[in-house]
């Protein structure tokens, strides 16, 4: 018990920097999932395929990979980005692939007819944007979405690489100065369970405001 205490202060410390990191580059990464899903809908000539470029490169290597790139490949051409710095780019732009297909189903799953009878009755492409499409599509991906940003917290464990004091890195450095294993990686999983969780309960909370619309469309 006096371990757990002892080592409380050094893992809340480390939990916000995860937290941090983590929601920051999930936020950029959901925004620019967004804006390429958007484009993909508004260009679907000119952008079919460099979108799915994009999509196969990212989701079909490694982050560990990209991190390294952006870490100690960037300086190479001039673009030196502290450690924190880099996590938050790098998880943002691997990120934005797996967010950019959860938008791409949520659209996929509004139904054809909606969209019709909106063009026949004359309502403007922004008014159905605004009042069909999108609350719709959020009602569909919210519980796709929080998953998502669950996978962000976890692979920001891989920023421990370039010594981002984050939960894994905070954890490695307790074991390797005290040679105890059990406490120190008991409270890693804890810590990142209760980041899980916080935001399984906010897109719960979040779902409920659009469920009523979904069971009614």
């Amino acid at each position: 018990m006096n371990t757990v205490l002892t080592l409380a202060p050094r893992f809340a410390s480390a939990m916000l920097v995860t937290l941090e990191v983590s929601l920051l580059a999930a936020l950029l990464g959901a925004i620019a999932g967004f804006a390429l899903n958007a484009l993909r809908l508004r260009f679907k000539r000119v952008l079919a395929w460099p979108y799915r470029l994009y999509v196969w490169l990212i989701r079909g290597t490694p982050y560990l990979s990209q991190l390294v790139i952006v870490y100690f490949g960037l300086p190479a051409i001039g673009i030196t980005m502290t450690a924190v710095q880099a996590t938050v780019v790098s998880l943002a732009f691997y990120s934005a692939a797996y967010f950019a297909e959860l938008f791409r189903a949520g659209w996929a799953s509004i139904p054809r007819g909606q969209l019709e009878a909106a063009r026949a009755f004359g309502i403007s492409r922004r008014a159905t944007f605004r009042s069909i499409e999108l609350p719709q599509a959020m009602a569909f991906s919210i519980p796709l979405l929080a998953n998502q940003v669950i996978l962000v917290i976890k692979e920001s464990a891989v920023a421990s690489v370039i010594t981002v004091p984050e939960l894994t890195m905070t954890a490695s450095d307790i074991v390797s100065s005290t040679y105890t294993y059990i406490v120190p990686y008991a409270m890693l999983i804890v810590c990142y369970w209760l980041l899980t969780q916080a935001v399984a309960l906010v897109a719960r909370r979040a779902a409920s405001h659009f469920t009523p619309l979904r069971k009614t469309s």
